[in-house]
């Protein structure tokens, strides 16, 4: 292959989207382009309206994931999209003066470009130039730790990459000589780019339909014990990690950081009854969320789909929260699931204890007018404040839909007291004047053959 052009203002196919591993190094100016009559950039639009300030902090939160030294964050009202550089020549100039005063190395832009904007941006500005989702695939690369991760946001990574391959890099329109089936006389630089990519794509999608089938056996032998599967949903940073801490006394991964958690992890929990259900973290939602990592994902996410039970965890102490819930919705309803089904949905309000007492108790106020259905529950997980109540909630959503049974065990056979302990939630024990036990079960509708067979004259109570 020709040696690729190695001037600033050309793509390199080989290097990564975004500063270099030494990040904390790497002099980073933050820029938050966003339109002016809303306060939000142009592809938000189908999300609810978000303070101006609060986008901005989110993108540098996102910066400061990977360790980028945050020089500055400035946000820039624009009255309309530029088709070459996205921002008005005036803006270009004036950035164009911040990176050289401050030594800027890399310049983030919290949007979507397209190739020709960054390069036209790079030129401008003499510094680096990497986009929202180029950004948020970066943060995705250094978090993922398992194999169907790893995958996934290589997948992803690649489909970026893909669509910045057009003709705006001299050194890809430069013509290599070629034989057999590798490409024939007067191939270009960048159809031999984009067929290595494509090639490297579809291996990764042959790996991923074996971690799927995998997943799949997984969930299967769920089923089959099966215990109710509990996930946890919502914007990234909302305090899901922590709550799954919280709830299943394991160590995942929780720091005040977006995107902390991205590889999904289940533990088993005890429900105040004694049943059992595993309990499945999630990587976190956020606004403009990369389309193809949403379709990558998509596998990843199978948990929350097939789940009995969601728990949306919203970070009630941000300013943003209804609009970071309404991003969490939108994606959702895109996974087929419909989150005002009160039946499957829990909304977790957490960080309670970061509330003041006013807004405490207007929090309660306004979930107290809410239908049984719909009621949220105010939660720290931090603390554990509201856990209490949050498993009561979990539990009685599961309940629905299982039979209580009346069910008489002889003093003698304690093998099979033990699989209805294991099996059923015990409602109410007693012993008659024979000695024998007197039970009250609920037990799952695909568990209740089972315990018919072993118990002929169990009788429905409801």
């Amino acid at each position: 292959m020709t040696e690729p052009d190695k001037r600033k203002d050309v793509f390199q196919p080989s290097a990564p989207s975004s500063a270099d591993e030494e990040g904390k190094n790497t002099r980073v100016l933050v820029i938050g382009p966003y339109l002016a009559t809303r306060g939000l950039p142009e592809r938000s639009g189908d999300h609810a309206a978000r303070d101006v300030a609060a986008r901005l902090d989110e993108a540098v939160g996102l910066a400061r994931a990977i360790d980028l030294m945050i020089v500055r964050a400035m946000p820039l009202g624009l009255t309309a999209i530029r088709p070459a550089t996205y921002l008005g020549s005036g803006k270009v100039e004036e950035l164009a003066g911040i990176v050289k005063a401050d030594d800027i190395e890399l310049v983030v832009m919290d949007c979507a470009l397209s190739p020709v904007q960054q390069r036209n941006l790079e030129r401008a500005l003499g510094a680096k130039v990497i986009d929202r989702t180029g950004l948020i695939l970066d943060i995705f690369g250094r978090r993922a730790r398992t194999r169907e991760g790893s995958l996934q946001v290589e997948l992803a990574h690649l489909t970026y990459q893909k669509s910045r391959l057009v003709r705006s890099w001299t050194h890809l329109e430069r013509q290599r000589g070629g034989f057999g089936f590798l490409g024939g006389p007067g191939e270009t630089q960048i159809e031999t780019d984009r067929r290595l990519i494509q090639e490297r794509m579809s291996r990764i999608e042959r790996d991923l339909e074996q971690v799927k089938r995998t997943r799949a056996l997984h969930r299967e032998s769920r089923r089959r014990v099966p215990y109710p599967i509990i996930a946890l949903v919502g914007y990234t940073n909302a305090g899901k990690s922590t709550l799954f801490n919280r709830l299943s006394a394991a160590k995942v991964m929780a720091e005040d950081l977006l995107f902390a958690t991205l590889d999904p992890t289940a533990r088993a929990i005890e429900l105040p009854h004694g049943s059992k259900a595993i309990l499945s973290d999630t990587v976190g939602f956020i606004s403009d969320l990369p389309t193809m990592l949403v379709a990558a994902f998509r596998a990843t996410l199978e948990d929350v789909i097939e789940a009995d039970v969601l728990l949306h965890v919203r970070d009630v102490s941000h300013g943003d929260t209804e609009a970071q819930a309404s991003d969490v919705e939108t994606i959702l309803r895109e996974l087929g699931i419909d989150p005002t089904n009160g039946q499957r949905l829990i909304e977790v309000w957490n960080k309670a204890d970061l509330l003041a007492p006013d807004d405490r108790a207007k929090l309660d106020n306004l979930a107290s007018r809410r239908p049984a259905d719909l009621r949220p529950v105010l939660v720290s997980a931090l603390s554990g404040e509201g856990m209490d109540t949050l498993l009561a909630a979990i539990e009685t959503r599961l309940a629905r839909g299982r039979g209580i049974y009346h069910v008489i065990v002889e003093p003698q056979a304690g093998d099979v007291l033990n699989w209805l302990y294991e099996e059923a939630e015990i409602l109410d024990r007693r012993s008659d004047d024979e000695g024998r036990i007197l039970l009250a079960v609920r037990i799952a509708e695909a568990k209740q053959p089972r315990l018919l067979r072993r118990f002929p004259g169990a009788k429905r109570i409801r």
